[in-house]
């Protein structure tokens, strides 16, 4: 089959929409209709080249449609399924899988950098027939994507899909650090460095710990305010001041219980260190150029601090995403003020333009 897709072909250079083709289905392949995919950040560092992948691939890792057809041995979805596509379908039995850190799962680790799937095989091809990546086994910036059948989850058709494909990466990242990887309690103090689409869930999965004070800091004066908007007790300009003691004094100059980065920059994770009281837990959500050194004071580190760096927010697909869903349905979970832009798969490099502007929570391509 062929079908329209948004293609890097070269890092620097704008996106160009083309069809494309689809190989035919693995026995345990899911072929999704894209309902709605969102442009997030990683998608904006492949194509800067900060994030090395092979070319020409098709980005996008925030997807959500419908399970158009299904390979021979898929249990768990059939077609007319509504599905939010997972970036990590671990495979449930490799080492780091039965240690309980499906995130590391060795297949996926071994393949995303690939641009392929499970198996080591691309399903997608140019219209010369020549190979075409897939980008964190989803590629959702297409009118249709395959997934490994881990990595299709169904959700309750209620949800519409513009709102569904945030939850495959920015709304679990930051809503599963607040609860599943920090111990976030009722009474606490949590401090987000970063209120974008991650940090703004952070403090949403803060706020249903039953967090007591919760600070976000950012230096944009919009982002503060969508903080507030999303739960947070009190916001600190990043740009104004000394941040650090600003954090202190709100939290009976200790510091914050539990200290998040979803900003993906070295001032904001010296922030966050520098934030948390001894024997704080700090997670690490955003992130910069892997071979980049940072500066930190050692300080920083000590005084039993638990740090640790997570990807997905531990994430649990099969059980977080239909339950995010119904949180939303349920009127739990803010969703909707978290797309500030909707936009079609022509428009796609205007919506990346935006992001780099700081001109948008997130961008949602919308499939008719």
């Amino acid at each position: 089959m062929e079908f329209r897709a948004a293609v890097l072909h070269e890092t620097g250079k704008p996106l160009t929409v083309e069809r494309v083709r689809a190989r035919p289905l693995a026995p345990t392949d899911v072929l999704v209709r894209i309902g709605a995919s969102g442009l997030c950040h990683t998608d904006l560092e492949v194509i800067e080249g900060q994030l090395a992948r092979p070319l020409p691939i098709i980005l996008g890792h925030e997807g959500a449609g419908v399970v158009e057809a299904v390979g021979a041995d898929v249990q768990r979805v059939r077609p007319g399924d509504h599905v939010i596509c997972s970036w990590n379908p671990n495979c449930g039995h490799c080492y780091y899988c039965e240690q309980g850190l499906p995130i590391l799962c060795e297949p996926v680790s071994g393949n995303h950098p690939r641009g392929f799937l499970l198996d080591g095989q691309s399903r997608l091809s140019l219209a010369t027939d020549a190979t075409l990546h897939h980008f964190s086994m989803v590629s959702s910036h297409a009118e249709f994507c395959i997934v490994p059948e881990a990595g299709a989850i169904a959700v309750p058709r209620e949800i519409p899909f513009d709102r569904a494909c945030v939850i495959g990466c920015a709304v679990m990242t930051g809503y599963g650090a607040a609860t599943r990887v920090a111990p976030v309690g009722v009474g606490s103090s949590v401090v987000v460095a970063g209120c974008g689409a991650v940090g703004l869930n952070v403090i949403q999965g803060a706020v249903a710990r039953g967090a007591a004070r919760i600070i976000g800091v950012d230096p944009d004066a919009t982002r503060r305010k969508h903080a507030m908007a999303f739960g947070a007790t009190d916001v600190i300009d990043a740009a104004a001041g000394d941040t650090v003691a600003a954090v202190r004094a709100l939290t009976r100059g200790r510091g914050a219980d539990f200290a998040f980065e979803a900003a993906g920059h070295e001032d904001a994770m010296r922030l966050a260190l520098e934030a948390a009281r001894p024997g704080a837990d700090v997670v690490i959500l955003g992130k910069i150029g892997a071979a980049r050194d940072i500066r930190l004071r050692f300080g920083a580190l000590m005084g039993e601090k638990r740090i640790v760096r997570s990807s997905y927010g531990g994430a649990r697909p099969r059980i977080d995403f239909p339950a995010l869903a119904r949180l939303y349905l349920d009127g739990k979970l803010k969703l909707d003020e978290l797309v500030t832009q909707r936009i079609s798969l022509d428009d796609i490099n205007s919506g990346f333009a935006a992001m780099k502007d700081r001109g948008t929570l997130r961008s949602v391509v919308v499939f008719a």
